[in-house]
């Protein structure tokens, strides 16, 4: 057991000064007021995080790799620890490995990876995110066309019951009794690559759509005649969306819109791929080839093709290019995608009996430390 002092301290809720966070080994164990730590813990070890800023770790619900490994190459208890170690690098402990479109036997085989693993936390997997191939081929960005398809009454049983945390789905090519299915089995499942109409949306949603994938990107535009499906998610009161804030994928000012709209129901995810935390130049993404050049990653037909964005990078464009407060820009990196798979009764907060899984960041919002299940990693 020991003590965090010597930093403010950000709950997920607000900010605290004066306060010592007490860590017993995984949990946090409570929060005192630094002038009763000493009578209340005695012989306790402190660590000084020097005025900086400690605030609950990041959590990405869409990655399809970094550290040079890629899900849909090589889906393994070894590229879960890469990503890992990669992400923590970048503050981010806890992620959905996203599996884009790809035959019914590569996923069979990524559920059955997910089930021989027993504790996929301690690999700071949340579950799969399977994201297609039951998509629109008019939105397909980077995905194959050839391998898009309907959801079968034979893949969707196994789905349903694996450790899969988001499906995302063209709700226009949706049965409502699969996406029914799909909720039942305790998976989120979310709109995205969709041509779907305004009406077609909010037709499928009442089944159990209660996320959106990369808003604006691989969705039917909104229009003052057609909202489509940007504006079936800006319209709705309980859809919650991940947005890609690297200054490519979206205007900084149409995640301003969006967040005015969506307040705590837009959350961070990065999007990124193999090349995230690395130099790598270029790379296979499920047959085609992808260039890593000026920040961006693209396929030969220029599509964008995932993101080299890190969690803490995300943070900081959050805050100084769209305009959010560092307070809701931490929210939306941790506490509001805690929610959106609902695992903010022990991840997203500083507060007792949470996980202890922080960071620390400096004024320039740069991290000097990190801390995994209560172990620093600096």
């Amino acid at each position: 057991m020991y003590a965090l002092v010597g930093g403010r301290v950000f709950t997920g809720e607000k900010t605290v000064f004066n306060r010592a966070i007490i860590i017993d080994e995984k949990k946090i164990k409570e929060i005192v007021k630094t002038e009763d730590l000493d009578t209340l813990y005695p012989n306790i070890e402190k660590k000084d995080i020097g005025g900086n800023l400690i605030a609950p770790a990041f959590i990405d619900l869409q990655l399809n790799g970094c550290g040079g490994v890629l899900v849909n190459d090589n889906l393994s208890a070894e590229t879960f620890k890469i990503m890992n170690e990669t992400n923590i690098k970048y503050g981010c402990t806890l992620y959905t490995p996203t599996l884009i479109t790809c035959e019914d036997e590569k996923i069979e085989s990524a559920l059955q990876v997910m089930e021989d693993i027993e504790d996929i936390e301690s690999l700071g997997v949340l579950g799969l995110h399977i994201e297609g191939p039951y998509i629109s081929a008019d939105k397909k960005g980077t995905h194959r066309e050839d391998l898009i398809r309907v959801l079968s009454d034979k893949i969707i049983k196994k789905i349903s019951k694996s450790k899969t945390t988001i499906l995302t789905l063209a709700p226009e090519n949706a049965k409502a009794e699969h996406i029914k299915t799909l909720v039942n089995g305790g998976i989120n499942v979310a709109l995205g690559h969709t041509n779907g109409t305004y009406e077609e949306v909010i037709e499928k949603k009442p089944y159990g759509i209660t996320l959106a994938t990369h808003l604006y990107n691989a969705m039917s535009s909104f229009t003052h005649r057609e909202p489509g499906a940007i504006g079936a998610v800006l319209d709705s009161e309980d859809i919650r969306t991940g947005i890609i804030v690297d200054g490519f994928h979206c205007h900084y000012a149409s995640i301003r819109i969006a967040k005015k709209l969506l307040g705590e129901r837009l959350y961070l995810v990065t999007d990124a791929a193999s090349p995230a935390g690395t130099d790598m130049p270029e790379f296979m993404f499920e047959g085609k080839r992808c260039f890593h050049k000026d920040g961006q990653l693209r396929n030969e037909e220029g599509n964008l093709a995932g993101s080299v964005l890190t969690m803490d990078q995300g943070v900081r464009n959050l805050v100084e290019h769209v305009g959010v407060s560092l307070e809701e820009a931490l929210r939306m990196a941790s506490l509001y995608p805690a929610k959106a798979v609902k695992i903010d009764d022990r991840y997203g907060r500083i507060a007792e009996g949470y996980t202890a899984d922080l960071v620390i960041l400096d004024e320039k919002l740069e991290l000097t430390d990190v801390i995994v299940k209560g172990k620093s990693r600096r």
